[in-house]
């Protein structure tokens, strides 16, 4: 008997699978870039700072996407400027702006008594209550990444290969630095609906890790991490709905699985 507990279940994974694909689609391309260009701890730092725009948000009266979306972005803009300073290493830059931005975050969390913040949503995800507006904002995110990452992509692909070589072949290699970060920004503030903070690099570095071994070109890479990132979403919250695991780990989990049945593929 079909009753209506089943239909609202139907609406809560139809919702989560739109959420989670589109983040996806858009994850596994990008995520190639951060493997190439080993970039894992700068995702690892903005996941960081986005309890920073979870809080900031709240406090300015906002919706907490927002202030993740907003401090992302500060913080891949401030790292990009920090990093033409030779005297610091990137990954001392990065170490204080992550740790920072957790701190003064987690200080600034003990002025909001009179707001309820679900912690655990935010740092590992919530996708089940997901609305369609989230669903459409991811997607619509996904679609302007995606543009973006297209029309840079032959310098993107110069950057990875020699950033010396791309710039006295003329490519916009400082141009280049800083798109890339902000696509990494807007892909970890879309993502934290989804995975939550602390598994959101994961969804960036393991379905692109996945595809590099049954890839032979960068298109084919970008392409198969999609398929691996959607693959693991769809498995991931059949095994939530299944048997009752938090549906964001149990998403990572699978990309895991898909990454580990992948090594053993002769490449």
């Amino acid at each position: 008997m079909f009753t209506d507990r089943d239909a609202a279940m139907d609406e809560f994974l139809l919702r989560a699978l739109l959420a989670g694909l589109g983040l996806a689609v858009v994850a596994g391309p990008l995520g190639c870039f951060v493997a190439w260009r080993r970039m894992a701890y700068f995702g690892d730092a903005l996941s960081h700072t986005a309890l920073l725009g979870i809080v900031a948000g709240l406090l300015l009266g906002a919706a907490p996407l927002i202030g993740v979306a907003a401090v992302c972005i500060a913080a891949a803009l401030i790292l990009a400027g920090l990093q033409r300073d030779k005297a610091l290493a990137s990954d001392s830059i990065l170490g204080i702006i992550s740790h920072g931005s957790l701190a003064l975050g987690l200080v600034l969390l003990s002025f909001l008594e009179q707001v309820r913040v679900d912690l655990m949503g935010w740092l590992f995800g919530d996708i089940l209550a997901v609305t369609y507006q989230d669903a459409a904002l991811i997607w619509a995110g996904a679609a302007v990444v995606l543009t973006l990452l297209a029309l840079h992509w032959r310098t993107l692909l110069a950057m990875v290969v020699d950033e010396d070589l791309a710039r006295v072949e003329g490519y916009p290699v400082e141009r280049g630095r800083v798109v890339l970060m902000l696509l990494v920004a807007l892909t970890v503030a879309a993502a934290m609906k989804v995975v939550g903070v602390m598994l959101v690099t994961a969804m960036l570095v393991i379905p692109a890790a996945a595809a590099r071994r049954v890839s032979r070109t960068p298109e084919q890479m970008a392409l198969a991490a999609a398929a691996a990132g959607a693959l693991a979403v769809v498995s991931g919250l059949g095994l939530s709905w299944r048997y009752d695991t938090p549906s964001g780990p149990s998403i990572v989990v699978m990309a895991v699985a898909l990454f580990i049945v992948s090594r053993t593929q002769r490449g």
